[in-house]
């Protein structure tokens, strides 16, 4: 997580990437009442992360996104993330993740604002709304590890003073030094964070207003507010079943931030949390495969190997953005093999080929189905195959010249194609299923059946 720190009554507490056109035959594709929808299960299509560090304060992004959701939706985007929403200690400045008041949404005068840094109550309700309306779901970030904007209080766990008196303006979820660490049930937590006053998830207390109550977090961003699944933020800071219970409390789909580059490690959590989690493991080894040119590296351990249903893929994030060359290669390989893929907002909106993002998802949609089988590579070459109905085959090059290979498919005696019309070969398949294709230069062609 990036944080900015600034000076508040004395504690430092504020928050916690030219591509040729694509050629023509390229294929594309606070009482509210919650709206009625209708939504596929999150995780059926692309995720797309609606925000990035520092969007534009003023709010007036929840609007930006809700312009955004039609055409998203035409793109292929089953589900949005959106950034913590609630009133947070820096106020109108804040990207969220130093919460105050979790029941804020931009309706009380307190921290500086009324207004969020994204906007007001009623906008982030008919951004909501629209996302529905458009069959997408949308995803809260939920930042439970720690709090920040509470008074200081006389503290007897700590002998001095913490900031750690928590009366917010909504009136819901006060919090004392009883429902941080340290307290009368534990001397400290290795899940505290950047000196942030950190939550006590034993206490019955915190668990009651996280998800237990009728009107906790969990239950009045699903039930009043609308949201259809969670992301859990830097979830190191607390144990598995933390999120195990707000998931179960109120359903939705959930994944979460367990930075670590250890594929093993990144399935143990998901088992333990009952939940998805963003692999890293398979970031890393993209980073280190299309930054160091060696595709091999894509031959690694990584959580969609292990278990592709809990696997969130990206290629880019609000906090790392360490794939900066060969980009798209790396979206190619997210879009083509199992996971649930995540599009980074700046990539799709801003800096690379919108085409040529669309088409991949389309891609990923239409075509990306089955189990894995690979194929091939080398420190230039790489090629994997989808075997499902209809499948595919990836084929990415990141070599200076065009390269041919022959490779094993699914489909004897089949013409097939390119559909990311980088190539306009349309072969047959041998009957033995063999075939040869063909890639360009720092690029990629995925093939199916025509």
């Amino acid at each position: 997580m990036k944080y900015i720190f600034t000076l508040l009554f004395a504690l430092a507490l504020i928050s916690c990437s030219d591509e040729a056109d694509v050629k023509d035959d390229i294929q594309t594709s606070q009482e509210v009442t919650t709206p009625v929808f209708n939504t596929k299960a999150i995780g059926s299509k692309v995720m797309m992360q609606a925000f990035y560090w520092d969007v534009p304060a003023g709010g007036t992004w929840w609007n930006t996104v809700k312009g955004k959701v039609p055409a998203w939706k035409n793109a292929g985007i089953d589900a949005i993330w959106l950034p913590p929403a609630t009133k947070a200690q820096n106020g109108p400045y804040s990207m969220g993740y130093d919460p105050f008041d979790y029941f804020d949404f931009g309706s009380y005068n307190q921290m500086g604002s009324t207004e969020t840094r994204f906007g007001s109550l009623s906008e982030i309700q008919s951004l909501i709304s629209t996302a529905h309306t458009n069959g997408i779901s949308v995803i809260a970030d939920i930042v439970i590890n720690h709090n920040s904007g509470g008074a200081s209080q006389a503290n007897p766990f700590t002998g001095g003073n913490t900031w750690t008196d928590f009366q917010p303006a909504s009136g819901l979820f006060n919090r004392s030094y009883y429902d941080f660490h340290p307290n009368d049930v534990h001397s400290g937590d290795s899940g505290s964070f950047g000196g942030y006053p950190d939550l006590c998830h034993d206490k019955q207390y915190v668990q009651d207003w996280l998800y237990n109550n009728s009107n906790s977090i969990a239950k009045y961003y699903k039930n009043v507010m609308g949201f259809d699944g969670w992301r859990f933020d830097y979830v190191k800071g607390f144990e598995p079943w933390v999120v195990k219970n707000f998931k179960n409390a109120a359903g939705g789909f959930a994944v979460g931030e367990y930075w670590d580059g250890n594929a093993a490690t990144l399935e143990w959590w998901a088992n333990q949390a009952e939940a998805s989690a963003f692999d890293f493991a398979c970031y890393y080894r993209m980073r280190d495969a299309f930054m160091g040119n060696d595709l091999t590296q894509l031959n690694g351990d990584m959580l969609l190997k292990r278990n592709s249903y809990k696997a969130v893929t990206f290629v880019a994030n609000h906090d790392t953005d360490e794939i900066y060359n060969n980009k798209l290669l790396a979206y190619a390989y997210i879009m083509t093999h199992e996971g649930y893929p995540c599009v980074f907002y700046r990539d799709y909106e801003e800096w690379l080929d919108k085409n040529k993002m669309n088409n991949l998802i389309w891609i990923h949609n239409n075509k990306a189905s089955g189990n894995t089988t690979y194929l091939y590579a080398d420190n230039d070459e790489y090629v994997a195959r989808r075997n499902g109905s209809p499948g595919l085959v990836v084929y990415i090059n990141n070599s200076n010249s065009w390269q041919e290979r022959w490779v094993d498919t699914n489909w004897a005696n089949t013409v097939i194609k390119d559909y990311t019309g980088n190539s306009g070969w349309e072969p047959t398949t041998q009957g033995d299923t063999w075939v040869k294709i063909q890639a360009p230069p720092h690029g990629y062609t995925v093939w199916s059946v025509k």
